[in-house]
């Protein structure tokens, strides 16, 4: 069956006939035309040449018999230039050879002139829906290459752009990293954004945590195995790092890894070589390794769960990712930025935090840190009517945080008074003290802003 969905007036899948037969590029001109197909006609290679600089064609339907050369070496130039376009060759003598150096060139699909012109409109649609498919993986690996751009992590502080340029340097290189720092910091982010900038960024990225699998279980998922090597392995099973190769595998939580499985990490640090489970012979892979901990591995080596070898293995190249509460200033912008997902993705029209949350989540502990931030913010924009993330959508232990004011003062969040004074408070330091300006902002007269003042002994 064949998908006839993808024509769409405004955006006509454009098709290039080269052909020196004037009658017969024609002839075949009406036919796909009549399908929905925008054409374009060339007599030779250097006017097909040109023709492809000047449109965004799909598919090429070529001769292979050509006045300046043939259509077979042509495919080879324009699958080497335009990788996506796929290209259907025409002949009128079967040539088994030629056919075969065809497909070697790239061609989609090889045919005879007049005995298979039935089959021109049925290859065509199915050319095309190669290339759509082509195209749609290309934007899809665009768009995770944006989303784990150095670019896209927010860091205002210090803390956080001091890691950033750290991981940058070491992206260029094919040195090992260790990612360190409490759970819920962004290591797998940082780790992706690593493998977007590295020359690897076109190969697999693969992500396993050594945590969440028993000791053989996990051997057996970063190295395969073969058929009957144990109970339920019924047939030869890939590994991640056979799945990772030339690319980069993420081994989070490598600190909880059983010293068995780690020595045999070693030796594909060391070697680039694995045995599958079951199996004698080993299996070479080109493998850049990024772990990430948040135990002291240090400390593990002491008490003798973490082998000292691997340590300086993974080591090379360390990168301490900081807690959440060691980078205050990236708190709001955060949490504006989860609110804006999360209200994208369950249809909210949740426009902003108020003032009073976002400094109960500033002098919040975070120990769970971006994570538990992003659950929060989820939990609060589903929990909010309004355009914005208020107090009583927060949980509770958070809506029952006392905050300080700007002399240290304990403040209830509850406490409306609290609220109003910190707000004037901010206020004032925004404006540097100019309280005409400051009234305007909050407006209020200026004989009520004085009071306030008074009221609340903010100088």
């Amino acid at each position: 069956m064949l998908n006839l969905n993808f024509i769409d007036s405004n955006n006509l899948k454009k098709v290039l006939i080269i052909d020196d037969e004037e009658k017969l590029r024609t002839l075949l001109t009406r036919i796909i035309s009549l399908e929905g197909f925008e054409v374009i006609e060339a007599g030779d290679c250097k006017m097909a040449i040109k023709k492809l600089e000047q449109a965004d064609i799909d598919v090429v339907l070529c001769d292979v018999k050509l006045p300046d050369g043939s259509g077979v070496e042509l495919a080879k130039k324009i699958k080497d230039k335009y990788p996506l376009i796929e290209i259907i060759l025409l002949t009128a003598y079967g040539n088994i050879p030629d056919g075969v150096q065809a497909i070697k060139n790239g061609a989609f699909d090889y045919i005879t002139k007049g005995d298979d012109n039935n089959k021109i409109i049925p290859l065509l649609y199915r050319a095309v829906e190669k290339v759509e498919l082509a195209k749609r993986i290309q934007q899809l690996e665009k768009q995770l290459g944006e989303k784990y751009s150095f670019d896209n992590i927010i860091a205002k502080s210090k803390a956080i752009q001091q890691a950033i340029d750290l991981a940058k340097k070491v992206a260029e290189t094919e040195t090992t990293v260790l990612l360190t720092g409490e759970t819920g910091t962004g290591k797998e982010v940082f780790a992706q954004s690593i493998h977007q900038a590295s020359n690897r960024n076109n190969k697999n990225f693969v992500a396993i945590n050594c945590s969440a699998f028993s000791k053989d279980l996990l051997e057996s998922e970063m190295f395969g195995h073969k058929a009957g090597a144990f109970t339920g392995a019924i047939k030869d099973q890939k590994g991640l790092f056979e799945e990772a190769n030339k690319g980069t595998i993420f081994l989070d939580e490598i600190g909880d890894m059983a010293l068995g499985l780690q020595a045999k990490l070693l030796r594909v640090i060391e070697t680039g070589e694995f045995l599958k489970v079951g199996e004698s012979k080993p299996t070479k892979v080109n493998v850049r390794i990024i772990a990430a901990t948040n135990r002291d591995l240090q400390k593990e080596i002491e008490m003798g769960n973490f082998r000292e070898d691997l340590f300086y293995r993974i080591s090379v190249f360390q990168i301490k990712l900081p807690a959440l509460r060691e980078r205050v200033m990236d708190i709001e912008p955060l949490a504006k930025y989860f609110a804006t997902v999360f209200s994208a993705k369950t249809n909210k029209k949740v426009k902003g935090i108020s003032a009073d949350c976002i400094e109960i989540l500033k002098q919040h502990s975070w120990n769970g840190n971006i994570r538990e931030l992003k659950n929060v913010i989820e939990r609060s924009v589903i929990l909010t009517n309004g355009e914005e993330i208020t107090m009583e959508s927060l949980p509770l232990d958070l809506q029952h945080v006392t905050i300080q004011d700007s002399k240290g003062k304990q403040l209830s969040a509850f406490d409306l008074a609290s609220s109003e004074k910190l707000q004037i408070q901010k206020v004032i330091n925004y404006t540097n003290g100019n309280k005409t300006e400051a009234a305007r902002l909050l407006n209020i007269a200026l004989t009520t802003l004085y009071r306030k003042l008074a009221e609340y002994n903010i100088s």
